[in-house]
């Protein structure tokens, strides 16, 4: 019965993660609270918590990463060629925007955007998935998670 509740636990951390769907860095607030409560309890809990932690902060950072690339570009290279104006009457007018001048620049935020729903795409079926294993009792590693919690 034990083992049971121990497996079930491992398996709550892991979808825990997916209420970052419903309240903001839910996914690292919840499982954060489930393996840090149950983390002395079980040798299986405290590897998986550690695990969805690493996965998570991963996740976050490669999403800094090209969220930090995309956003910049996309302001920088609109911004930069387009003649804002404004008149009387508090309208905004873009003046002389070049599409050609600006499509590289566009290509790369665009690729960074492509990627970023890449990883947040993988991310919700790896979570289901890593909860499966763990609910047959098999220990998951998640790919390309850097080792925060050792």
């Amino acid at each position: 019965m034990e083992k049971i509740t121990h497996t079930n636990t491992a398996t709550a951390t892991h979808l825990s993660s997916l209420f970052q769907y419903c309240i903001p860095f839910g996914n690292f607030i919840f499982p954060i609270i489930i393996w840090a409560t149950s983390k002395d309890k079980s040798e299986f809990v405290d590897e998986q918590g550690k695990e969805v932690i690493n996965f998570q902060l991963s996740l976050f950072i490669y999403s800094l990463i090209l969220v930090l690339i995309a956003v910049p570009i996309v302001l920088f290279m609109i911004f930069n060629n387009t003649d804002l104006s404004y008149y009387e009457n508090a309208d905004l007018v873009i003046d002389n925007f070049n599409f050609a001048e600006v499509s590289g620049g566009l290509i790369i935020a665009a690729i960074a955007i492509f990627f970023l729903m890449i990883i947040k795409t993988a991310e919700f079926f790896l979570i289901i998935y890593a909860a499966v294993k763990v609910s047959q009792e098999t220990h998951f590693k998640y790919p390309a998670t850097i080792k925060f919690l050792k």
